[in-house]
């Protein structure tokens, strides 16, 4: 794991999406909460997603919408991102401020074991999706997720920036 990653949103197309989902959630909800996980299989692999709409990799999550639980907001993104099904209790690792999405996004950081229930095929969200050695990542993941990866595995104290 080595260069500094790629920006998490760049490029007009990028910042247009993140800056209407943004707005389309501030309507809904008055502050902004995700979740996020580093999930690990047993073979010690994490699991990444590469979006259809977004450039990069990133570690599976998404928000939490009203009305449901940050546990339950978990739960959902692992299953709907990756068919993946928690093996344990997820270890809330950290809380984060997101200035680079909006002035009231906050991201919950989760540790978790998980299994695959079976491959997750591409559909309009996710185009790719796979579990990666921690040495033999994608070249194109985010400089943020390059940061948690760091974090979660002990070789950089965590920020509370995003």
């Amino acid at each position: 794991m080595s260069g500094p990653g790629i920006p998490e949103v760049s490029g007009l197309r990028s910042r247009l999406v993140v800056w209407l989902f943004h707005h389309f959630f501030f309507l809904r909800r008055g502050m902004t909460l995700g979740v996020r996980a580093a999930c690990f299989d047993r073979d010690g692999r994490i699991f990444m997603v590469r979006h259809t709409y977004v450039p990069g990799w990133y570690l599976p999550g998404g928000g939490v919408e009203r009305h449901e639980t940050a546990l339950g907001a978990l739960e959902k993104e692992l299953r709907e991102e990756g068919n993946l099904v928690m093996t344990g209790p997820p270890e809330l690792f950290h809380v984060y401020y997101n200035r680079g999405a909006s002035k009231r996004d906050h991201v919950l950081f989760y540790r978790v074991e998980v299994e695959q229930t079976e491959p997750r095929k591409p559909d309009r969200e996710i185009a790719e999706s796979g579990f990666f050695d921690l040495e033999r990542l994608p070249e194109d993941v985010t400089s943020a997720t390059l940061r948690r990866i760091r974090e979660v595995t002990g070789q950089e104290p965590p920020s509370d920036m995003w």
